[in-house]
């Protein structure tokens, strides 16, 4: 991890209207628990259904895709990522430091309010509040990296993550049972329901499938990233 690109990236988040989409979706998630929890709806069944189908199907996704597009293709449009690539730092490290500072502001933003939701709702019952966080978190660095890849890949990078974001799993995930097995929200509630013993949340996929796909798509999109990065030359063409 280089520490100078790591601060460039931080603030090039943090610091502009990104920070907002950021924080506005993770106050939506705590707020919907707040209004259950003095509605009193909040119990086993409306806790799992809220993780599930906002905190990961809606919010983590598109928390992925703001963080992994915005630490590389920001640069990528204006050119200033040729002053960085003019440096003598590897291709492949550049790529993996933008990857882990998108994966821990994934880890900050979505599996932490998570956590905070479930708790409101139910406590430490059932361990939802431990399993739909760690599902957040394992998630959100499989999107970061999946996103960042998209970002060096594409200049629409924004509008392909929308698309797979929207359609591949939130709708073709969710409602096919085949696809189910390629979707990272299907993997992450996989993750949730080991640590959860919570009869409301089940899952297809089984976790023997879940953690070795996380692993394999998070690495592959790193390692492509750096290597895509090789192509670009100093002069910004491809």
């Amino acid at each position: 991890m280089n520490g100078v690109i790591a601060g460039i990236s931080y603030r090039a988040l943090l610091g502009r209207r990104r920070i907002w989409l950021l924080i506005i979706l993770p106050l939506v998630l705590i707020g919907l628990a707040v209004l259950l929890r003095m509605i009193g709806s909040g119990g086993e069944s409306a806790t799992v259904t809220l993780l599930r189908t906002f905190a990961v199907g809606t919010m983590l996704p598109l928390l992925g895709m703001i963080a992994g597009t915005g630490v590389i293709a920001p640069e990528i449009d204006d050119g200033t990522i040729i002053h960085m690539l003019a440096k003598p730092i590897s291709r492949p490290v550049i790529a993996q430091t933008k990857f882990l500072v998108a994966a821990s502001i994934l880890a900050l933003f979505s599996a932490v309010p998570t956590f905070v939701a479930a708790y409101l709702l139910v406590g430490l019952q059932s361990g939802i509040a431990y399993g739909f966080a760690l599902g957040a978190l394992v998630g959100g660095v499989a999107y970061a990296a999946v996103f960042m890849l998209l970002g060096i890949l594409t200049r629409h990078a924004v509008t392909v993550g929308i698309v797979y974001a929207l359609v591949w799993e939130g709708v073709v995930g969710n409602f096919v049972p085949g696809a189910r097995k390629f979707s990272i929200q299907q993997w992450a509630q996989s993750v949730a329901d080991q640590l959860s013993s919570s009869p409301f949340l089940s899952t297809e996929i089984a976790l023997g499938f879940a953690v070795p796909a996380l692993i394999i798509v998070t690495v592959g999109a790193v390692v492509w990233a750096g290597q895509r990065l090789r192509s670009f030359s100093l002069t910004g063409d491809e």
